[in-house]
């Protein structure tokens, strides 16, 4: 089982050193969710759960500190997934999360240091932990839609009434 525990509400507000502006970073509203997967469990499928469970509309992963056993990633312009098993480093983790369905990338490294990536799909299984940090936003959505720019439906952003 998970350890999905944290919701805090963010606000910081930043002075730009020298310029005198002000930047709200990451925003009024911004909400940041902790959790930590343990062995086993499946990257993608897991993510996806939690963003479901917690009705996340519009969200993006900040951060992911971990480690794999098994891979299961689509490189750029490939039709298949590129496989593996052993032990791997989670490098980055990056991408943008709805319920209405999500978009993620990841890069990996093995013990060599070489490091791969594309596009995350189920199939990745945590080997020791995988510690991520998610943001959202209660005053976006994000849709995939199909918008005639390309062929599959694309991340849509649209800003909920308050």
């Amino acid at each position: 089982m998970s350890s999905r525990i944290l919701f805090v509400p963010v606000f910081l507000l930043v002075l730009c050193a020298g310029c005198g502006e002000r930047m709200e970073q990451p925003g009024p509203g911004t909400v940041s969710h902790a959790l930590r997967l343990k062995p086993g469990e499946d990257l993608k499928k897991s993510i996806q759960a939690f963003v479901e469970d917690h009705g996340i509309k519009a969200g993006w992963v900040a951060s992911c500190a971990g480690s794999l056993t098994d891979y299961e990633i689509r490189f750029a312009n490939k039709a298949t997934a590129s496989k593996g098993s052993g032990h791997f480093e989670i490098v980055s983790l990056s991408g943008t999360l709805s319920s209405n369905g999500s978009h993620l990338h990841l890069s990996i490294s093995e013990g060599t240091g070489r490091t791969i990536g594309g596009h995350l799909l189920e199939g990745c299984r945590v080997y020791t932990t995988a510690e991520i940090i998610i943001q959202s936003s209660p005053d976006l959505e994000f849709t995939r839609e199909k918008d005639g720019t390309t062929d599959w439906p694309e991340l849509q952003i649209k800003e909920t009434p308050r």
